[in-house]
């Protein structure tokens, strides 16, 4: 087998190889892409193992892997670089010591996503995206409205539009409602088809489809939570998973001192963003997560309300998947009645 220690970056990788059948080794510098897919191809046939640092840019690199039938691990950056003590750092050295931790068998590996969910995944991304710059329209809409007088209750409506452009704006101003209001059916345009794609790839996930049974959850949050957390078996405990998405605190704590921060964000962000979206509606369903809602807004901060109900929704979300029951039986029943049935072992961590 051919085991190869790759530094990447966008333009080119750093490579240090090792052939356990031949014990040659070396290095090599490969730019992309052309000279990168020449080199790999030339190993057709020869079982090969690559390994990365955790890093953007390398679609084309992990699907090229895949159609050659070679092997790709995707490595937890921060351990890599804890596992070497040395402060000179250069390309070669990187590569010399992933290809090490490869070969003693110690390279901490992360999970990857299904390859061949991602164009779902690349879906409630564009989804999210155009939303968000939806939202920033209609921000400016308003801000135009309340400086003109115009104050009307509630959210975005057709009623909140009709008096915008009922407005009396001079000049640029008014170009500047038209053209937000142009931009605003264009983004509209686009983000129904994308809604009714959602709509319908969680509508043929059965798993999807068991989480939108709780309040404040749709098609949208539960393909997300399902794709994002894949293989729910690969969590031990419903708080592993709050940790996975980054909705724990962080924490600095030594001897008698207990020190939390704001949480982590170590984890997915467009996921987690959803889960503080829908929190808002899921808290008005439960009578505890709405007191604690309230209680937190008023001692804190309703943001601070937000997350905590969102780590909950988190937990419950995954104890829904766990049993394979709906919302009511999972809440009449309790999330954690039968925690102690671990099916990865008592003290299995979950596999990142």
């Amino acid at each position: 087998m051919m085991i190869i220690g790759c530094d990447f970056h966008p333009r080119f990788q750093q490579i240090s190889f090792l052939s356990e059948e031949t014990g040659e080794c070396g290095q090599r510098r490969l730019m992309h892409t052309a000279e990168a897919e020449q080199y790999y191809r030339s190993l057709l046939g020869t079982r090969v193992r690559v390994g990365i640092e955790a890093t953007g840019s390398y679609g084309w690199f992990r699907r090229l892997l895949s159609e050659l039938g070679h092997e790709l691990l995707v490595g937890d950056a921060t351990q890599i670089r804890a596992s070497n003590p040395r402060r000179q750092k250069t390309d070669k050295r990187d590569a010399e010591h992933i290809l090490g931790l490869l070969a003693q068998d110690r390279f901490p590996a992360i999970w990857q996503p299904p390859a061949e969910n991602e164009q779902l995944r690349q879906l409630l991304l564009h989804r999210s995206r155009l939303v968000r710059l939806r939202t920033r329209v209609t921000n400016q809409l308003d801000g135009m409205a309340k400086n003109e007088g115009l104050l009307v209750p509630g959210g975005w409506s057709g009623k909140r539009r009709k008096g915008i452009e009922a407005l009396p704006l001079p000049g640029w101003y008014g170009e500047r409602r038209k053209d937000l209001l142009g931009l605003l059916d264009r983004l509209e345009e686009r983000i129904a088809p994308l809604n009714k794609a959602v709509s319908q790839a969680a509508a043929e996930n059965a798993e999807a489809c068991l989480l939108m049974t709780h309040p404040g959850v749709g098609p949208v949050v539960s393909l997300a939570y399902v794709l994002t957390i894949g293989n729910w078996q690969r969590f031990p405990r419903g708080k592993q998973v709050g940790s996975y998405l980054g909705l724990i605190p962080a924490e600095d704590s030594s001897s008698d001192k207990r020190r939390l921060g704001h949480i982590s964000k170590q984890g997915n962000t467009l996921l987690r963003w959803l889960l503080v979206e829908a929190a808002a509606t899921a808290q008005r369903y439960d009578p505890s997560w709405h007191r604690q809602y309230l209680r937190l807004s008023m001692t804190k901060h309703h943001g601070v309300a937000k997350v905590a109900i969102a780590h909950k929704l988190a937990v419950r979300l995954y104890w829904m998947l766990r049993s394979g029951e709906d919302y009511q039986h999972v809440r009449e029943r309790g999330s954690h009645a039968r925690q102690s049935e671990c099916p990865g072992g008592r003290f299995e961590r979950p596999i990142e």
